[in-house]
């Protein structure tokens, strides 16, 4: 019994420790993050295949409507890789719609250039100017896409961070554009649901979105929408995670440290 007790005792300590910390590091970010996420912002998510938008970030588009902010999406392909390209370009645009995305706010490219194929790697300068055009035209100032890893490591995902990191080294985006990407995690990370709250809430990162139970419906409501496409019964054993993490990314030559500078902390460009 009175092991009993001192391991309760632990855990009870362990707890309260584990959120005083998380306390004191939020109210310590909370300034940086209201100056990157203020409201007012045009922001562009861009993404590979239709689905991306529910699968990798719609806990992502929800928080920023929250926060009143404009989300544009930029699709590089209509997901055809299965010949199903004019099914999944709908299934987008009715995804974007319950996310609060206007069809006028979509951009889906259809082009032989980009195809939904892992073996394919796209041209990064290509991926590059049709990006920057994009950012030009819709006034944005803010972009959210995949790290390096590209989170599931497709190749199309990173072709997307490469194309960002090439605008930013050749001087193209503005001093001090914000780039925020999708954390890669391992994969037993991605199926811990709930139970990977703690390292999300202690990790380095410049932004996390936990949501409310209605957004919640929502976000399982635009997976339902994508996956049914593939198999009716694969939903019900995926995990929906409620917390997502974003980081901003650096390039740094001086230390030398390469792609791997990314994933470690928040820098600017």
């Amino acid at each position: 019994m009175e092991a009993v007790g001192i391991l309760c005792l632990a855990v009870v300590v362990l707890t309260w420790g584990f959120f005083w910390v998380w306390d004191s590091s939020e109210r310590m970010k909370s300034q940086e993050q209201a100056d990157l996420l203020g409201g007012g912002s045009h922001t562009l998510l861009v993404i590979a295949h239709p689905d991306d938008e529910a699968m990798f970030f719609a806990p992502t588009v929800l928080g920023l409507a929250r926060l009143r902010h404009r989300v544009f999406l930029l699709c590089f392909s209509a997901g055809n890789y299965y010949n199903q390209g004019e099914i999944r370009k709908r299934e987008l645009l009715q995804s974007c719609d319950v996310l609060g995305i206007p069809p006028s706010s979509v951009m889906i490219i259809d082009n032989r250039d980009f195809p939904d194929d892992p073996r394919v790697q796209w041209n990064t300068e290509h991926v590059a100017s049709i990006l920057l055009q994009h950012i030009e035209v819709n006034s944005i100032n803010l972009v959210v896409t995949f790290d390096a890893g590209g989170v599931s490591g497709h190749s199309n995902h990173v072709a997307l961070y490469a194309a960002v990191r090439t605008l930013h080294s050749e001087g193209k985006l503005p001093k001090g554009f914000p780039v925020l990407t999708l954390q890669s995690v391992s994969v037993l990370r991605k199926y811990l649901s709930l139970l990977d709250l703690p390292f999300s809430l202690l990790g380095t990162c410049d932004v996390l979105f936990v949501l409310t139970s209605k957004e919640v419906t929502r976000a399982k409501m635009v997976i339902k929408l994508e996956w049914k496409t593939f198999s009716g019964d694969l939903i019900t054993v995926r995990k929906m995670k409620t917390a997502e993490d974003i980081k901003r990314s650096k390039e740094d030559l001086k230390r030398g440290l390469g792609d791997l500078l990314f994933v470690l902390k928040k820098l600017n460009f």
